[in-house]
């Protein structure tokens, strides 16, 4: 299990760059560059991002990307959520029917607890605090 996968991984990078440049947009080509993603992987994820309305895309000579939001407005957990679903660490199934044991669970309950821990915690970073 990974806390962040490679996808939020990309686009949290990808963010920063574009929030610290001076530029008014950044290209695919200078994100490339700079962060050495691989093209396509970069371009699937400014896509998701345009779509999810954190990025405008601008097309042409000149073009690239935009933040619409302001970084201290996006969350870590938000990205997460795009790329990720929702954060959970563990999900008590057995032959895709629920566990008998769900309310009883001593395991469940401490993972529970951990669970709301770290998402608290995570829910406290804005691409702000990671430029």
């Amino acid at each position: 299990m990974k806390l962040i996968t490679r996808d939020t991984d990309y686009a949290v990078r990808a963010l920063c760059f574009i929030s610290g440049s001076k530029k008014n947009r950044v290209s695919v080509g200078e994100l490339v560059g700079v962060l050495k993603i691989p093209r396509p992987f970069l371009r699937k994820i400014l896509q998701i991002l345009n779509k999810k309305k954190l990025l405008k895309s601008y097309k042409g000579q000149g073009g690239g990307f935009a933040l619409v939001k302001s970084h201290d407005k996006i969350l870590l957990t938000d990205l997460m959520k795009i790329f990720q679903g929702p954060l959970k660490l563990n999900e008590c199934v057995f032959k895709k029917q629920v566990c008998p044991n769900i309310k009883t669970c001593k395991l469940k309950k401490k993972i529970d607890k951990i669970e709301k821990y770290v998402i608290s915690e995570l829910k406290g970073i804005t691409l702000a605090h990671l430029l």
